[in-house]
């Protein structure tokens, strides 16, 4: 597992090494569409491209009450949302992972900057945690651990232009940001891919996505694998990461997505949700 880092971002160019070889440092970890529930950590293989957005559902639930930080707290899912062993942990806005430390290679792309930034906007984001940007309103993580993977979860309120932009930004990265090499940092050159990944029809909208960033760790090869998701219901959404050097399990990704988005749900509509019973999902 990597060893702990600091809040503080370092510089895109350096960054301390992962300690010893695993994923996802002690804490942290869009209008798009796609979403999933399961289980197991078993090391996934990356799905085929091609599957990179989804229709949102037929019913809206974009009206609703503000999100309050109660409101929050209360739709956050549990380890009783997820399958297989997933604890809780006390720590999550300190995970991060040196190997998503680094400069995207800008000589390779066709469209040269500007395509290199969007790539650079998401290796960044999954380092800090900010897919969707920074909230405007209410917000509430928190984190599980499963052996050497780690879960985020994160509810929040948006402005909704930017909430739409960062959906569509996440949508266009399959295309954008399929392949690209990472440089800089102390993990050397790192090849990284982005394809789609299908999640719950569930929400106003939603997107997934697998991230595979090949690489090197403490001089042994490693290989990071992580699913994104983004779930958006009116100007709220939840956002999952999910994944470590084991592999990411789609099955509990998608039962992030499904449960968490039922639970707010629940918020928005001004009820309490209520506890998953034991072993249901």
């Amino acid at each position: 597992m990597t060893t702990p880092r600091p809040i503080v971002r370092p510089s895109r160019a350096l960054a301390c090494a992962l300690a010893a070889g695993t994923l996802l440092a002690t804490a942290a970890c869009s209008d798009g569409e796609t979403g999933a529930p399961s289980g197991s950590r078993t090391a996934s293989t990356v799905a085929e491209r091609g599957v990179a957005a989804q229709t949102a559902s037929p019913t809206s639930t974009s009206t609703g009450p503000e999100l309050t930080e109660r409101g929050a707290r209360q739709a956050l899912i549990t380890s009783e949302d997820l399958e297989d062993n997933w604890t809780q942990v006390d720590n999550p806005r300190e995970w991060r992972d040196s190997l998503l430390v680094g400069d995207v290679d800008v000589a390779a792309f066709l469209n040269g900057k500007s395509d290199a930034s969007e790539c650079q906007r998401l290796v960044d984001a999954l380092y800090d945690e900010t897919l969707l940007g920074t909230p405007s309103g209410a917000s509430a993580l928190n984190g599980f651990q499963d052996g050497e993977s780690r879960l985020l979860y994160q509810v929040a309120a948006y402005d909704k232009a930017d909430l739409d932009d960062s959906m569509q930004w996440l949508k266009s990265l399959p295309d954008t940001c399929d392949q690209f090499t990472l440089t800089g940092g102390d993990s050397g050159d790192r090849t990284v891919q982005v394809i789609g990944l299908k999640l719950p029809d569930t929400g106003d909208a939603r997107q997934g996505l697998t991230v595979t960033v090949k690489g090197n760790s403490n001089g042994e090869p490693a290989t990071l694998t992580l699913d994104v998701a983004a779930v958006r219901l009116g100007t709220d959404a939840i956002t999952v990461t999910n994944g470590g050097l084991d592999g990411a399990s789609h099955d509990s990704t998608s039962a992030a997505v499904g449960n968490g988005t039922e639970r707010l749900k629940e918020v928005r509509a001004g009820r309490t949700p209520q506890p998953t019973p034991s072993g249901v999902s």
